[in-house]
C-alpha cells in the first residue's frame, strides 16, 4: 500500500451493476487522493487482480455473482483497505467484523463517499497494535477534505463560521477566506449536523459556537448578519436558547 500522501491510492471497484460501477468511477475521478486502477464485475476476477497487482483500496459490492463480497473477503489472507458498497444494510455488522473502513448504502451520495475517503486518509493500525493514548486537543481537530478547483482541500471544522448555499455549489466561510465546492447544502447538513452545525435558513448552515449574537430573526457571526428562516425558527430558538 502506498504510504505517500502525495501518491493517489490505487483503487479496485468490484461491482456487477454497470451504472453503480460508473458512479463509483466518477466519484473516484473527482477525488485527487484516489486513482481507479481496476474494475471487476465479480469476486473471482477481483481475486485474480489482488493476487497479481498492488491494490490500496477496494470498493466492494456484496451481492455479486459466483461469490458474494463478504465470502470473498474471508478468502483473502491479506486484504487492501475495503469500503463496502451495498443496497442492503443488514450486512453492516458482518462487514465491520471483517475490518472494513466504511459501509456505504446505495444510492451513494458524493458527500457520503467523501466522508468514507476521509477515513482512508487516516493510516490503518496494524492488527494487535494498542490504541494510542489520547493526545492534546490540537492534534484531535476534526476536519473534512472538500473538493475545491479539482483539489481536495483540508478544512478544519473549528475554522468554519458558516456555509452558504449558492446556485450550483456552496461557499464555506472561514475568517481567512471562503471556499466554493460543489455540494448541496442539505448534503453537508446531513454529514455535519452532529459537529456543532445548525441549519438556520434554506441558504445557511452555521457553526453554533461562532454565533456572536442572535435575535428571533437573525444571527450575527464575525460581523455578518444572517437571517433565520421561518421554517427553521423553532428549532434554532430551541438550540440557541439552550446554549445561551
Amino acid at each position: 500500500m502506498s504510504n505517500n500522501p502525495q501518491v493517489p491510492l490505487r483503487c479496485l471497484v468490484v461491482e456487477d451493476e454497470p451504472l453503480a460501477s460508473e458512479i463509483l468511477a466518477e466519484y473516484i475521478s473527482m477525488s485527487p487522493h484516489l486513482d481507479l486502477a481496476y474494475v471487476c464485475p465479480d469476486a473471482l476476477q477481483a481475486l485474480d487482480v489482488v493476487h497479481k497487482h498492488p491494490v490500496d483500496v477496494m470498493f466492494l459490492d456484496i451481492n455479486l455473482p459466483k461469490l458474494n463480497g463478504l465470502e470473498f473477503l474471508r478468502t483473502l489472507r491479506r486484504q487492501p483497505r475495503v469500503i463496502i458498497t451495498s443496497a442492503h444494510c443488514e450486512f453492516a455488522v458482518q462487514g465491520f467484523e471483517l475490518q472494513v473502513v466504511d459501509y456505504l448504502l446505495k444510492p451513494i451520495e458524493f458527500s457520503r463517499f467523501t466522508k468514507a475517503v476521509n477515513k482512508l486518509m487516516a493510516p490503518p493500525r496494524p492488527s494487535g497494535e494498542p490504541v494510542p493514548a489520547p493526545r492534546t486537543p490540537a492534534h484531535l481537530r476534526p476536519y473534512y477534505f472538500f473538493n475545491v478547483n479539482k483539489r481536495s482541500v483540508k478544512i478544519y471544522l473549528d475554522e468554519i463560521l458558516f456555509i452558504e448555499s449558492l446556485k450550483d455549489a456552496v461557499s464555506i466561510h472561514t475568517r481567512e477566506r471562503s471556499y466554493n465546492t460543489h455540494y448541496q447544502l442539505g448534503e453537508l447538513e446531513s454529514v455535519m449536523r452532529a459537529d456543532n452545525f445548525l441549519r438556520i435558513h434554506r441558504s445557511f448552515l452555521v457553526a453554533v459556537d461562532k454565533i456572536d449574537s442572535f435575535s428571533a430573526a437573525e444571527v450575527e457571526i464575525a460581523g455578518r448578519v444572517l437571517p433565520i428562516g421561518r421554517s427553521h425558527k423553532i428549532e434554532v430558538m430551541d438550540v440557541l436558547g439552550k446554549s445561551a
